[in-house]
């Protein structure tokens, strides 16, 4: 069944940058307490210029474009009512396989939710049907057809009518299918009647987006890799924007100012620079693991991976020209969900470039942060990547804008405040133009945390993982291990790198 994307309300935008986004908790609305499931089967800012603006032009396609998105009836306050966007992180991470799922509703606030679930990156392996109908139109569907692995039924009669019709769908039911019910009483005494009967979970209306996400996703836990950590993809507006030293450094501040377990996964094969910038020999462990991604397991893929300090990792890629890099989506998806198990936190280094796996890999991943300049090039690209990425992930937060190299003597930028007014989001960092520290950075294989821990770079870093990790700085703070620096020639000549590069040749 073919789901058309649900229209969202429009947040209102005001002036400040957003250096942090709270989300909240979610409603309580499930009742009674967690459980196994049972087998439902045992019972069934720049002057404009005279004359042709292009920044003036975006900015307005932009505006219209939202015009167009959210018009001015959607902005009333029931418009503006909770969408189930709020507790994207609350939820935790939800893997659900590729199985069918059947719903059956009967409220359209319901339908609407499924459908916007059914959209979602987390359901995105899973077929969805969404028909319109309570209990009885199920018994009546699979008389004549199997069940799938999971039907999702609604019924808003009382709960002695609610217990009857289950009980009716439960002999139609084939072995080995879960049932969720959704109904409109909140009593502990039914949900403990529809447990002991096999029903696999029960959940009050209204419903929420992520509220069944989360509910169909509980269902269908891995118990053998019950870790699954946070991938956060950065990726350039355009090239140069320096989305890899952004995505590097942010790392490196996550493992050693927060102090969580971190891996860098370097996807630019043939021109990436995260070994450098971590002063290691750019090892072939990415596009080895992408070369056999049915047979990597925990011990494969600690041996591919260099350690660069003791909460920091690296996945390196080869930056080698030697072969063509044909390398299919579904090699990415399986060698990043099986770094997922490794660490708390996954920091996806993207190339510029346009592909099926880029598209997956941004959609997919838990936080996206997107790398501009502020020019006109940056701003067109950001814009037709946020769109895209939102319309991919409708109950997901928008992706992060930070703004890089601000302050470039004798160019003229865009303005940060016109920059984010044009995408719709609001820059979540901005961080200073400083050539000779991110230099002397880049050639002595050190990150700027360490090459000048009192710049505004340094603390722009902190900030930015506060903000993608959602944790704040310990109370005290300091890196428990530093990247090791290039040892000194014996010759007492210099520090760089590039002796160490041509040496090898």
């Amino acid at each position: 069944m073919s789901i058309a994307p649900a229209p969202r309300p429009f947040e209102a935008f005001d002036d400040g940058f957003d250096a942090d986004m709270a989300f909240d908790d979610m409603p309580a609305t499930q009742v009674g307490p967690t459980r196994a499931p049972l087998p439902f089967a045992d019972v069934h800012e720049a002057t404009p210029a005279v004359g042709y603006n292009p920044v003036g032009e975006v900015m307005a396609q932009a505006e219209a474009s939202l015009a167009e998105s959210y018009p001015a009836t959607d902005l009333t306050p029931a418009a503006l009512a909770p969408t189930g966007l709020a507790p994207a992180a609350a939820i935790g991470e939800v893997s659900v396989p590729r199985i069918a799922i059947h719903v059956f509703a009967e409220r359209q606030d319901t339908l609407a939710a499924a459908e916007r679930a059914a959209q979602d990156r987390r359901l995105s392996r899973a077929t969805t049907q969404i028909r319109i109908g309570g209990v009885a139109a199920a018994v009546e569907t699979y008389q004549h057809e199997p069940t799938p692995p999971l039907i999702i039924v609604e019924c808003l009669k009382d709960p002695q009518t609610l217990l009857w019709e289950v009980d009716q769908l439960a002999e139609v039911c084939d072995a080995g299918t879960k049932v969720v019910v959704v109904g409109a009483t909140n009593d502990i005494i039914l949900f403990r009647e529809l447990m002991r009967r096999g029903v696999s979970e029960y959940l009050v209306a209204p419903l929420q987006p992520l509220q069944l996400i989360a509910a169909i996703g509980g269902l269908f836990n891995d118990p053998a890799q019950p870790f699954v950590g946070r991938t956060i993809a950065f990726v350039g507006a355009r090239g140069g924007a320096g989305a890899s030293a952004v995505a590097h450094n942010t790392a490196y501040a996550i493992s050693e100012r927060i102090g969580a377990n971190t891996v860098i996964v370097d996807y630019d094969l043939p021109f990436g620079t995260a070994g450098l910038d971590f002063n290691q020999d750019p090892l072939s462990g990415v596009a080895d693991a992408l070369g056999q991604p049915d047979r990597l397991d925990s011990t494969l893929l600690d041996r591919m991976m260099v350690r660069c300090t003791d909460k920091l990792s690296l996945f390196a890629a080869p930056a080698s020209l030697d072969t063509d890099w044909d390398i299919s989506t579904e090699a990415f998806e399986e060698v990043t969900n099986q770094i997922r198990a490794t660490a708390p936190f996954v920091v996806l280094d993207l190339p510029h470039l346009w592909s099926p796996w880029m598209r997956r890999t941004l959609i997919s991943a838990d936080e996206v942060v997107v790398v501009a300049t502020p020019d006109l090039a940056s701003l067109r690209n950001a814009k037709n990547m946020i769109d895209l990425i939102r319309q991919g992930r409708p109950n997901d937060a928008p992706p992060r804008l930070v703004l890089n190299q601000i302050g470039v003597p004798g160019r003229p930028e865009i303005p940060a405040k016109d920059f984010g007014a044009a995408l719709g989001v609001h820059a979540s960092l901005m961080i200073p133009f400083d050539a000779k520290t991110f230099g002397a950075a880049a050639n002595n294989g050190q990150m700027i945390l360490d090459a000048g821990a009192k710049t505004k770079a340094a603390e722009a870093f902190q900030t930015l993982a506060q903000i993608v990790s959602r944790r704040e700085l310990p109370a005290v703070a300091g890196p428990k291990g530093k990247v090791a620096k290039p040892a000194k020639p014996a010759d007492g000549g210099s520090k760089s790198l590039f002796a160490a590069m041509f040496k090898k040749r």
